[in-house]
């Protein structure tokens, strides 16, 4: 990550964007997340790369908000493929299948069912901003 956008974490859980200047929360790295932007998190003091924590705790955070694409089945098998060979096979089959070129939200959100995923703005697609009247 040479040119990723660099994050430092403090010892008081805070989170410093070192390109705006700025504390930035967990729901800012989601948004870096959502828009592709490469950044990197370092503990400030030691500079140890924190980037995978801070991502997995934005996946605990998005479980526990709503409804979650995790069931505790899935869980429990992910925790089982830890410490056998089936690890390295599914660390490499997840890295190939998540890449954006084999999966876009986009394209997946075009072929969804246009009344169960609301846009960024909160509405639902196909419907306009103004006021529809019935006759």
């Amino acid at each position: 990550m040479a040119s990723a956008r660099l994050i430092k974490k403090y010892p008081n859980r805070r989170l410093y964007d070192t390109q705006t200047s700025t504390y930035i929360t967990l729901a800012d790295v989601k948004q870096l997340v959502i828009d592709q932007e490469e950044f990197q998190v370092i503990d400030a003091k030691s500079s140890e790369d924190l980037t995978r924590p801070i991502l997995l705790q934005i996946i605990l955070e998005e479980e526990q908000a709503g409804m979650p694409m995790f069931t505790s089945p899935v869980l429990s098998q992910i925790i089982r493929f830890y410490g056998n060979a089936m690890q390295g096979i599914m660390g490499s089959y997840w890295r190939r299948t998540s890449r954006p070129s084999s999966i876009s939200s986009a394209s997946f959100r075009s072929r969804a069912a246009p009344s169960t995923i609301p846009t960024r703005s909160g509405r639902k697609p196909g419907r306009s901003s103004s006021t529809c009247r019935r006759r």
